[in-house]
Parts: C-alpha cells; structure tokens; sequence
C-alpha cells in the first residue's frame, strides 16, 4: 500500500475519531439528563409526570426506530442549518448526536432502573430530596452500569460513523466506499474494516475495565 493511501487511512481514522467524540459528548450532554428523566418521572416516582414521560418516550422510540441512513438523509436541512453543510465530517456529527441522544437516554434509563430500590427508600426516609437522591444514590450506584452503556453507546457510534461515509460523511467509511468499493481496492476496504475492529475492541476493553473498577462489590471483594 502506498504511502499516500496509508495517510489517507491515519486522516480518515482521525476524522472518525473525531465525529465518535463529538457526538458521543453531545449525545451524552442531552442523553444523560433525559435517560435520569425517563427512568424517574413515572407515577409514584421522584419526578412524577407520567404524561410527559409517556410523550418523551415515544419521542425517543421513534427516533431509535428509525433506521440510521433514513435519519441522516431525512434531516438533511437541520444539518444544513446547524453545521452550514450537508457533507463532510462536521455535518456528520449532526445526525449522529441525534441517533445517540436516544439511545443513550435508554440505556442509561436501564442502569438507573438497576438501582436496588431499598437505597431510595433509605434515602428518603433520611429527608434526603429528590434531586439528592438521583445525585447520591441512583447515579453513584449506576455508575458501572452507566460506563457500559456509554460504552456501548461509542462502539454504536463507530458503526454509525462508517455508515455516514455512505452519504458523504467523511471518515473511516467514506474512505472505504470511495476507494475500497468505487476503485475496486480490496486492500482499502480490508484495512478499514480491520482499524474499524481495533477501534470497537479498544473502546470495549476500556469500557469494561473502567465499569469494573467503578463496581464496589469488586472493590469489597
């Protein structure tokens, strides 16, 4: 492989890299919050509003259900209007941070639901509020839970990213399709599935040993 093609691949893990990082903090920004929201705000709950919970989450259903290269070219104008273009690895930061939003606030709505429901109780019969309780007890007991499904939420996004160099995303996919697939250069296609692979090991190795460092009972144990 030429020395201009491997460039090409290090610039294109780069912007993936790039487009991974930014949309995972965004989507974790507004995913966090709603996942808290979601798994809290049922009747009986700490942040009853059982109307407004059923409405966000069909919300979040029907963004999570629909195919993520249908999203990306159905909001199209949106990405336009907030990254000033429709192409390129800035603009495919857009639909990702809109496909990880949801599917983070599930996943973190899952971990808080894990939560023993005793230590609310105890905290609550101790005065502690209901924004102590989710900033005490439900998100510290989470925690480990927590990494793994934002852990999860990266390795989605690697994959999403490569799908966005269907449409002129930029990145690790754009390359492939552009070279390994319209060139007929199987060896591009074959490096850019391999550095895919590295990417989502590196990223679930970290994941887990961080979750496991964060669980107390490993750290009791």
């Amino acid at each position: 492989m030429s020395p201009e093609l491997l460039q090409l691949i290090a610039w294109s893990t780069l912007d993936t890299l790039t487009m991974v990082a930014l949309a995972g903090s965004f989507g974790t920004l507004i995913g966090l919050p709603l996942g808290v929201f979601l798994a809290t705000s049922r009747a009986n709950e700490l942040f009853p509003a059982p109307n407004v919970n059923r409405i966000v989450g069909l919300v979040v259903n029907a963004t999570r259900s629909t195919p993520f290269i249908i999203l990306v070219v159905a909001i199209v104008p949106l990405t336009r209007l907030i990254a000033g273009t429709s192409i390129g690895t800035r603009a495919a930061v857009v639909p990702l941070t809109i496909a990880a939003i949801p599917f983070i606030a599930r996943v973190i709505e899952g971990a808080i639901r894990e939560v023993d429901q005793g230590l609310v109780e105890a905290a609550r019969a101790f005065g502690a509020s209901p924004l102590q309780i989710v900033q005490k007890v439900l998100l510290p007991e989470a925690l480990p839970a927590v990494t793994l499904a934002l852990t999860l939420a990266i390795v989605s996004l690697i994959g999403y990213s490569a799908m966005v160099g269907a449409v002129g995303g930029g990145g690790l996919g754009d390359l492939g399709i552009r070279y390994g697939y319209q060139r007929f250069m199987p060896e591009v296609m074959a490096t850019v599935v391999i550095v895919l692979i590295v990417l989502v090991q590196g990223v679930q190795t970290i994941g887990d040993r961080l979750s496991r460092r964060l669980d107390k009972r490993n750290r009791n144990s």
